[in-house]
């Protein structure tokens, strides 16, 4: 059956959800809005919630109310009002000792009765870098190189626990990234892995690709679950989603979308008007890219296929990054997943609703049980561990390069 987790993020995927009506702005600034979302999830029999973050102090917060709560400190709080919800979050491989990073997740796994997922991420962009110091970001593949390094150490460091065990052996380890290099370690380390893309052929080809590789190092590719990332807009009616999703459209501050765009691409949008096409002489070859190689190469996809304006494109995007949207009723957007998870493309999807909480409401509320009535989603938990909902064995292993 399809796997799903809910990302809480901020107020929503969207740049302009906290403006959204009847949409708490600060909401994601309170505990409860993660908790009471996480009681929903788990309701809905989610596989997991799901934090990203960044080891940062964004200065986009002018823009937009950002992640601003630490993610285990967060999921702590979420273990002790739930029983069987996975919890996944996001810490930086590039910024965070491994000893420490091992200690800290290992004994919120053990507390929250084996639910742990860590998310592994090289932290790109030069604010990140700022925050801690240092003049710029670390060179892309160093980045990874340092990623496996860690990951190997953390996972070493759980295995040789003798003391407050999991039920789940150990924590669930999850990557994202799409560039070369992390396909590489999705391959070596992954056990769920976090995409971004926009096409059904590309996913399904990323998807045969990552459990190839896993078998070359020795894996087992059946214990390789992918999710992509899937941006929800649910309507009574297709007029009512596509006019909810225009009116997002609407509330995107201008200042965000440009700033946000010009990061990934590496590139100044000024002097840019909303009617001109990106030059694309200034875009170059994704693995040449610096920053997150996973977006930009998403972005520079939909310029080449589609040769947007520039104002087309920020409305394609929405603030949000790059991750699919699809806006329709229960039945169409279960008909996507479904396209997509029978297609070979996913083996589920992180899902990142519109707006929090309305959006996630209305997707547990109207899509899970469409999914249900296809026989496509769980009724019930068959365990208490995240590795029972993603369909894992115990104790799998990294094979060293």
């Amino acid at each position: 059956m399809l796997h799903i987790n809910v990302n809480i993020l901020n107020a929503g995927v969207f740049g302009g959800s906290w403006r959204f009506p009847g949409t708490d702005p600060l909401g994601s600034f309170t505990i409860e809005h993660y908790t009471s979302i996480a009681r929903r999830a788990e309701a809905a029999k989610l596989d997991a919630v799901f934090l990203a973050d960044g080891p940062s102090l964004d200065p986009s917060i002018r823009y937009r109310t950002a992640n601003n709560l630490e993610p285990t400190t967060v999921l702590a709080r979420i273990a002790a009002q739930t029983e069987r919800i996975g919890l996944i979050g996001t810490l930086s491989s590039t910024y965070n000792d491994p000893v420490e990073l091992a200690r800290r997740l290992g004994d919120l796994d053990h507390v929250s009765g084996g639910r742990f997922g860590w998310n592994v991420v090289t932290t790109a962009g030069p604010v990140a870098a700022r925050n801690f110091g240092r003049p710029g970001e670390p060179e892309h593949a160093l980045r990874y190189r340092r990623a496996a390094v860690v990951t190997e150490q953390v996972v070493a460091a759980w295995a040789a626990r003798t003391g407050l065990a999991s039920p789940q052996g150990r924590p669930v380890v999850v990557q994202a990234g799409g560039s070369s290099d992390g396909r590489r370690l999705a391959s070596r380390v992954g056990e769920v892995i976090f995409s971004a893309d926009q096409d059904l052929d590309h996913a399904r080809a990323f998807r045969a690709e990552i459990r190839a590789g896993a078998a070359r190092y020795g894996r087992r590719p059946e214990q390789i679950v992918v999710l992509p990332g899937l941006s929800t807009v649910v309507g009574g009616t297709e007029a009512e989603a596509r006019a909810r999703r225009a009116l997002l459209d609407d509330l995107l501050p201008d200042a965000y979308a440009r700033g946000r765009l010009a990061g990934q691409l590496g590139i100044s949008l000024d002097g840019l008007n909303d009617d001109e096409p990106i030059p694309a002489e200034l875009l170059v070859d994704p693995d040449e890219a610096g920053g997150s190689q996973t977006f930009y190469r998403v972005v520079k996809d939909i310029i080449d296929r589609e040769h947007p304006t520039l104002g087309q494109l920020l409305k394609r995007l929405s603030g949000g990054g790059g991750h699919r949207i699809v806006a329709g009723t229960p039945e169409q957007i279960a008909d996507d997943m479904e396209r997509w998870y029978r297609a070979g493309a996913a083996d589920g999807f992180n899902v990142m609703p519109d707006v929090l909480p309305s959006g996630f409401d209305d997707f547990a509320g109207q899509v899970v049980p469409e999914l249900r009535r296809r026989g496509l989603f769980r009724t019930d938990y068959d365990g208490p561990t995240l590795r029972d909902h993603l369909g894992l064995g115990l104790h799998p292993e990294v094979t060293r390069a």
